[in-house]
């Protein structure tokens, strides 16, 4: 199989668990939603400019980086046709450990059978993002503590939903919860506030760290 790649680059998590260390990045080009603050808009156009790279392109370029976290991204990863192969090639090296960030609009239970699963850092659309509707709930069920749901939040309205999803679907008691406040939108005392008022144990505020080291348009970082 091949992919579109449009970056491909060395940098730090900038969020999720494993936030501050060093990773491997992949962006594929293509998503099915549209988010009202997206950072990566241009990577889904259809005159953006990407590489064809086959899974083995894609696993020799991850090694040859010496680096072990590998973080699958775009876009939206699981439009991939043939990402099952990619990751089976992956998985088969047991050093590296490898995250799909997704938007949380495609079902991810197919990849629960893979000998060596990734992790997923999945978003919760909130009201701000104009896609809500678009989420497929069903994969509350198939998350685990490997896992990471991320609720970028840029008005109190997000944060009632955010609760309330974490709620209906005892969301602390399987897998990692993080709030992160939409870029400019929303001052993070509001959130530690609104946290603070709901006893919201075991959920982290979280900000994006590439967008505070570097400018927050800046690519390939």
């Amino acid at each position: 199989m091949q992919f579109k790649v449009v970056e491909k680059f060395i940098s730090i998590n900038g969020e999720g668990t494993l936030s501050g260390q060093l990773a491997v990045f992949i962006r594929f080009a293509g998503c099915n939603l549209n988010c009202s603050y997206c950072d990566t808009a241009w990577a889904n156009k259809k005159d953006a400019s990407y590489e064809w790279m086959t899974s083995k392109d894609i696993y020799e370029y991850i090694k040859s980086t010496g680096v072990r976290n590998v973080t699958l991204t775009g876009g939206e990863p699981l439009l991939q046709e043939g990402l099952i192969e990619l990751l089976e090639i992956i998985s088969k090296d047991k050093k590296l450990h490898v995250e799909i960030e997704t938007n949380g609009s495609v079902l991810i239970d197919k990849f629960s059978n893979l000998e060596n699963p990734p992790s997923f850092t999945m978003d919760y659309k909130l009201t701000s993002s104009n896609m809500e509707g678009k989420m497929e709930l069903g994969n509350f069920k198939y998350l685990t503590k490997k896992d990471t749901v991320k609720f970028v939040s840029g008005t109190i309205e997000d944060l009632q939903k955010t609760k309330h999803i974490i709620d209906k679907y005892n969301l602390v008691d399987k897998t990692n919860l993080y709030i992160s406040p939409v870029f400019g939108k929303i001052s993070m005392d509001n959130i530690v506030e609104f946290m603070k008022a709901n006893k919201m144990n075991g959920v982290n505020l979280q900000i994006q760290l590439h967008k505070i080291i570097w400018d927050p348009n800046e690519r390939g970082v």
